[in-house]
């Protein structure tokens, strides 16, 4: 199915046009005003003050050594975030608080033989190095680091996937290769809980302003948002479902007194999706002999095609009773929803061709966003799904700021080919449309086949290492 291209709009007049065929309410500015608009003012949470309403999301690179520790293109990335000149930089990548909740055998983790602590501090310090070289404050810059737990999708080693799951999932576990035996117990999951905390305090002592106690994109916690079914105290209510992310939070603020604690949720999610096999479209999972669909977060349980933030506007209900009010918001999995998740022209190379034109669910992020700022006026909301916008995506961001729908405007996939965007845009001048992300997902692709992530195409430090012209040949035709 072929859906317009973003880029061949003349104007923003044609662009418009294009968005509100899709979604009536949404719409963008004809001009963005850089550095005199809604996105260059400042903003302050829980004692932060971030100098703009750009952030950065973590973006991991798969390149860390068997360790756990960071090489010289960790270094690189991390600078290259602080180049940026956001205002925010939301963890800089998943770091998981053990060895086996990794999602794959290059990630950072929590190594306790290894100076952790030592190689995080120097890793921010690269966000300050990148500032200094831009002319800009380093200290004028908020950054975090992301926690995780991999669970289900953990795959630590070479030798492949090792799932820890939440609960059995009907349609999940045939996918991950997880059965009743690799439920963690209750006894685990504290452990895990002690292991959180311990990354948070080494995270403080390094100097990051706020830790992400990660709920997003089917990993551990996330899962446990939708483990209805599980027996215990970790499941069932709401109240059972969010036990564990409680206790955490709580043991960190305990245990790291002054340290900000943020998350990043996916708010919505529908039933997974795999490739049809005659037109490698995306196509729901079979959901009918499931219903009521009880296996998920932010999902219509009598059509699980059907995203209901409903349950996101609890949670933040929660959250802020946690006293959290700095919430990035995301949509769906990267493994079982990656069309809604981050929307593409290109799939990664185990994907599947989009089920709808992606500016679609681009759309979906901002209205959901739209209806959590509704729900939790207080709460600071940084936004996701941008990327895929390129040219327009400016005309969007300050809209959707300056309308108040939203706090902060999170870039992922961009800022590995064209870091400096949001700088360029304070700055007033025009955006290097050879640089902008064209959502080709080689960066995606890459780590999926045991290689590092990074930008191949745009890229020149990735377009020259050996393994570009394999990349290549793995992608996945466009739309």
């Amino acid at each position: 199915m072929k859906f317009p291209v973003l880029a061949r709009h003349p104007d923003a007049a044609s662009f418009r046009r294009h968005l509100q065929s899709l979604a009536p309410e949404l719409d963008c500015v004809d001009e963005p005003a850089g550095g005199a608009g809604p996105l260059a003012r400042p903003l302050e949470v829980e004692g932060l003050r971030l100098p703009n309403r750009w952030g950065i999301h973590p973006m991991e690179g798969w390149d860390g050594t068997p360790e756990g520790l960071p090489t010289e293109a960790t270094f690189r990335r991390w600078r290259r975030f602080g180049r940026s000149g956001a205002g925010l930089v939301w963890g800089g990548e998943a770091f998981a608080v053990e060895a086996s909740g990794r999602a794959n055998p290059r990630q950072l983790f929590l190594n306790d033989a290894a100076d952790t602590a030592g190689s995080l501090a120097a890793l921010r310090e690269e966000i300050l190095a990148g500032r200094r070289e831009q002319g800009l404050d380093p200290e004028a810059t908020v950054v975090g680091l992301q926690l995780t737990h991999s669970g289900r999708w953990a795959r630590p080693t070479a030798a492949g996937p090792a799932p820890r799951t939440a609960w059995t999932h009907p349609v999940l576990d045939r996918r991950a290769g997880a059965g009743p035996e690799n439920v963690l117990s209750d006894d685990e999951l504290r452990r895990i809980r002690d292991r959180f905390v311990r990354a948070a305090v080494l995270a403080q002592r390094a100097g990051f302003d706020f830790v992400d106690v990660k709920a997003c994109h089917g990993y551990l916690l996330h899962e446990l948002l939708g483990a209805r079914d599980r027996p215990g105290p970790y499941g069932g209510s709401l109240e059972g479902r969010t036990r564990l992310f409680r206790e955490i939070v709580e043991r960190i603020r305990a245990e790291c007194p002054g340290l900000t604690v943020a998350t990043r949720i996916s708010a919505v999610e529908v039933v997974p999706y795999r490739p049809d096999p005659e037109t490698g479209e995306g196509v729901p999972e079979a959901w009918e002999e499931h219903l009521p669909w009880r296996a998920g977060f932010g999902v219509d349980p009598e059509d699980p095609r059907r995203p209901d933030p409903a349950e996101a506007c609890a949670l933040l209900g929660i959250l802020r009773g946690l006293g959290i009010r700095l919430v990035n918001v995301s949509l769906g999995s990267p493994y079982t929803t990656p069309h809604l998740q981050r929307p593409a022209a290109w799939p990664p190379s185990d994907g599947y061709l989009p089920p709808e034109d992606p500016l679609a669910s681009v759309a979906l992020h901002l209205r959901v966003v739209r209806r959590l700022k509704e729900a939790a006026p207080e709460t600071v909301l940084v936004g996701s799904g941008y990327t895929y916008l390129q040219e327009w995506l400016p005309h969007v961001a300050e809209y959707e700021a300056g309308a108040g729908h939203v706090d902060l405007v999170g870039l992922g996939r961009m800022v590995l080919s064209y870091p400096e965007l949001p700088l360029d845009h304070l700055a007033g001048r025009p955006l290097d449309r050879r640089r902008l992300c064209r959502t080709f997902s080689d960066c995606t692709t890459a780590p999926r086949n045991g290689l590092r992530s990074g930008c191949y195409p745009l890229d020149p430090y990735y377009r020259k290492r050996p393994e570009a012209g394999q990349v290549r040949s793995l992608r996945r035709r466009p739309v």
